[in-house]
Parts: structure tokens; sequence; C-alpha cells
């Protein structure tokens, strides 16, 4: 009876733990060997930095957002034809539809907007519509340079519209037309707006008060001189670059100039 009860022997604390580290061994191990193999497989796939496409790509990712462009305020704007307002503003939504644009040269998008007329169109562009923006989002744009857009994209749909031709320019005052000057009222005129060219002779002005530099300028009589102020010549822009300049100003200071320089009027 106690052969068949032999009584089974009792594992010590040292041979458990060993018992235990034993079977977290394997497991580990194949976790580190799975790691490494990882690890291996990336550094083999690592990011072509070197090519064209991949410069390229960064140069894509960091650019900035938005870029400043020094603009003369005093040139002369020139207006856009109806292609070059839809290739700088259009294109964006009306090339693929987005938010319900009608595509550009798609018939059946343009067909009954086409049916509301050009003056229609013209004003929802200019006012906005819907998700369309004012002037699609570009408050530069004048009249005018939204009217050519509508027309052109219009007109790739099937339209007969006739886009606005350029404004003629301004022709140069006659001589004789000039507006009566004041000199006396002139001078306030001519610090504001010349004494920065006139007072030093920058860029060829003739002096004030200079008879000798202004003596074949006022040979000319004041009508032409006059025209030259307001039309601009040679270095000297238009109103001396202040297009905000009221005509009878510009008049008096262009008397106040010539009188000081010997002439009369």
């Amino acid at each position: 009876m106690a052969d068949s009860h032999a009584k089974m022997t009792q594992a010590t604390p040292q041979e458990i733990i060993i018992s235990v580290l034993a079977g977290l061994f394997a497991p580990l191990v194949a976790i580190v060997l799975i790691v490494l193999l990882v690890l291996s497989i990336q550094d083999k796939h690592q990011p072509d930095t070197t090519s064209e496409a991949a410069q390229k790509a960064t140069l894509d990712r960091i650019k900035p957002f938005a870029t400043l462009a020094a603009v003369d305020a005093n040139a002369p704007k020139v207006e856009k034809s109806g292609k070059e307002v839809f290739e700088a503003v259009c294109t964006t939504c009306h090339t693929a539809g987005a938010l319900g644009a009608p595509k550009f040269e798609n018939k059946g998008d343009w067909g009954p907007r086409i049916s509301q007329g050009y003056d229609t169109l013209i004003k929802h562009a200019i006012e906005g519509i819907r998700q369309m923006p004012p002037r699609g989002g570009d408050a530069d744009l004048s009249d005018t340079e939204v009217a050519r857009a509508v027309a052109y994209m219009a007109n790739a749909a099937g339209a007969k519209f006739k886009e606005p031709e350029a404004a003629a320019p301004a022709a140069p005052a006659a001589a004789g037309a000039a507006p009566k000057a004041d000199p006396a009222k002139g001078k306030a005129v001519y610090e504001a707006n010349c004494a920065a060219c006139h007072a030093t002779g920058v860029a060829g002005a003739p002096k004030m008060g200079d008879k000798a530099a202004w003596g074949p300028r006022v040979s000319q009589g004041y009508a032409t001189l006059y025209s030259h102020a307001l039309n601009g010549i040679r270095a000297m822009p238009a109103k001396g670059g202040n297009a905000a300049l009221p005509e009878a100003d510009l008049a008096n200071a262009v008397g106040y100039l010539m009188t000081e320089g010997g002439g009369k009027l």
C-alpha cells in the first residue's frame, strides 16, 4: 500500500523560477528576431532624397503658403483677357467642377446658365452666387476682366457672347484746354506733391525758381506744361505720381512752378 502511494517530489522555489524563465526565453527571442527583421526591411526602403523628384517633393512640402511681391502703385493696370483671368482665377473650380461650378466646355452645365443672358452671368460673377465668392475670390479683378472671363467660359460651351474691349486711352489734353491756374493756391499743392523732385532737381526735374532750367519749358506755354504734368513726360509720372490729385489742383501747381520760373500765365 505504501509502495502504490509513493509521495510526489515537491519542486523547490529555485526550480520554479528556472522553469518560468525558460518558458519566457523562447518568446522573447522570437520577438527580438522579428523586430530586427522589420528594421532591416525599413533600412532597405529609405526614401530617395537625391533624385530630382524627391527634391521637388521636399520643396513642395516646405514652400511658404504665400509670397510677397513688390508692386508699383502708380503703374498703370494692364487688364487681363478672359483666357488669362480663367487660367489665373477660375480654373481652380471650373476645370474640375468643384463646389458645383459648371465645368469648362461642358455644354450640359453651361446651357441653363447661358440662357439667363450675358448680363445676368456677369452680375452673378461680380457679386458672387451660391458657393462662388464675388469676382471668383480675386477682389482686384475689374468688372471688365470679370466680364471677359464669363464670356470666355460661356463661349467655350457654345455661347456667342462678345468680350468687352479695352477702353481707349485718354487723349492728351489739347493745347488751350487746360484749366485756369491760380498760382497762389498752387504753392500748397507743390509742397505736398511736387517738391520731392522739383526742389532738388532729381531725375532731371527743373528746380523750382531756376529760371535757366524753366526758360525752355516756359516758352512752350502753360497749356503744354499742364498737358505734360497731367499725362507724364520722361521720368515724371502722370500727375506727379498722385493719381488722385484733382486737375484743378494740378493746374494751380503748374501755374505756381511756371510763374516762379519766370513765366507768365
